[in-house]
């Protein structure tokens, strides 16, 4: 049995906040925010500090700042505090504590994904990221699988919903979930091992080689996968800690890449990602809003393999940057290999953001506006036959290499309803002509049958494991 008591805050830090307001707890205002998928960010409603006790002019400046800031996180969903937020904790005017009012409040759900899927799918980008592939260990059966997913379910729904599992590390016993969400997924190599070849979805075969790979197997594919983000970094390591130990005797890791994006807050409006190379990352990513994107990214209730209807298939790319090449072309250059500004991620042909691109559109020397070999123009639905994915990376940096290089660029993450539909029709076509190409080595790939989330008391993939 686990323990359902929440997570609280330290005696010692209640007492901090009591001692800034003079021994008198703060009380809350709160404001709350929503987002979309794919890194798009929806601001929250701005919330009005109360003034401070003493009406000291500087107090009230300062905490004016402090709710602009945090308040610029709405899409991540959190609640602001309001003048207890400085000091991390928020009373009631008769002392008794309540719960988080941060970023750390935000919880989403484990079993009640959207229509039916996995959370992490379309849940909002998260500060911090693992991923992480294990091997059954040797001897293992359906039956060992079935045991070891029943586990992590379990301890997946606890850490989602801020709960301490038994046996716990005590790393994030401070903390609430911070919108953990724990994603898995099969590897093709998966039903081998456990005798369900006969049950493996064609959308699972082997993605084809492309020019550009320099792939690593030791860092590639595996039996089972795992997604994990979170928006804070010890809540994170957390989940993955907890995970890992569960799998003891049942798997093996096979590899673990750790990944980040922008906190929510950090900048003066939400705002589409970033990816180290300083471009806006996510802009013409496929919305849940859409009317096909049910279509393009989950997979359909006519599927051969019932136990992946509602699903949707993840394909993993660990791409290294050549930032110091990159970095070395002038602005203008950068963006005709992109096709969009590097300020405010415009196409080239004008507009804002989410102006669509103007592919027709000539300059007055007669060429495109957009380069013919434009990542923007070859990576676009209009170029693909309509093909699309949902993009949802983590920025990764791993130190640097021999030559002094930064070993850094995107754990590059897409979900679509068929691979081969998606993911594989755009990447040939990147392959034959993409100016991004020469600046990019596609290191580790990975492709995952991630099916629907666990219906209330089951485990993820019971009809798979028991059907």
């Amino acid at each position: 049995m686990s323990k359902q008591t929440p997570r609280k805050q330290t005696a010692a830090k209640q007492a901090t906040a009591k001692q800034a307001t003079g021994g008198k707890n703060p009380g809350t205002r709160p404001g709350t925010g929503s987002a979309g998928a794919g890194g798009g960010r929806t601001p929250a409603p701005a919330a009005t500090p109360a003034p401070e006790a003493d009406g000291s002019p500087a107090k009230e400046l300062s905490r004016r700042r402090l709710l602009g800031t945090v308040g610029a996180a709405g899409a991540a969903g959190l609640v602001v505090g309001g003048a207890g937020g400085a000091a991390g904790v928020s009373a009631a005017q008769d002392d008794a504590p309540e719960a988080l009012s941060t970023i750390g409040s935000t919880r989403v759900p484990f079993r009640a994904g959207r229509a039916g899927h996995q959370a992490g799918i379309t849940t909002p980008l998260q500060a911090n990221g693992h991923l992480v592939a294990f091997d059954l260990a040797p001897g293992s059966d359906r039956k060992a699988a079935a045991a070891l997913l029943r586990r992590w379910s379990r301890t997946a729904e606890e850490l989602m919903a801020g709960r301490t599992p038994d046996g716990d590390t005590g790393v994030a016993l401070d903390a609430g979930p911070s919108s953990l969400t724990v994603t898995f997924g099969f590897g093709h190599s998966f039903f081998g091992r456990t005798g369900l070849t006969k049950r493996r979805p064609l959308e699972l075969d082997p993605l084809p080689d492309f020019s550009a790979d320099a792939l690593d197997p030791q860092r590639s594919n595996g039996d089972l996968w795992i997604q994990i983000g979170a928006d804070d970094a010890l809540v994170a390591f957390h989940a993955l800690r907890a995970l890992q130990k569960d799998a003891a005797g049942r798997a093996r890791l096979r590899w673990q890449m750790n990944g980040f994006n922008r906190t929510p807050g950090a900048t003066a409006r939400p705002m589409t990602t970033r990816n180290l190379m300083g471009q806006i990352d996510g802009t013409n990513n496929p919305k849940p809003s859409d009317r096909d994107f049910d279509d393009r990214i989950f997979v359909g209730r006519d599927a051969d393999q019932a136990w992946m209807r509602g699903g949707s298939y993840a394909v993993v790319r660990r791409i290294r940057m050549l930032l110091d090449d990159w970095e070395k072309r002038s602005r203008h250059e950068q963006e005709r290999v992109i096709g969009r500004r590097k300020d405010n991620g415009a196409p080239l042909t004008g507009g804002s953001e989410t102006t669509p691109m103007r592919l027709d559109a000539n300059g007055p020397d007669g060429l495109p506006v957009i380069p013919a070999n434009a990542h923007a123009r070859i990576a676009a639905p209009e170029s693909n036959q309509g093909a699309a994915m949902l993009r949802r990376p983590f920025s990764y940096h791993d130190g640097f290499r021999e030559d002094g290089a930064p070993d850094a660029g995107l754990l590059f993450i897409c979900w679509q309803a068929d691979p081969l539909r998606a993911f594989t029709q755009v990447q040939r076509k990147l392959d034959r002509g993409d100016a991004l190409s020469p600046f990019l080595r596609h290191e580790a790939s990975g492709l995952f049958a991630v099916p629907p989330a666990a219906e209330p008391g089951d485990y993820v993939g019971r009809p798979l494991l028991e059907g």
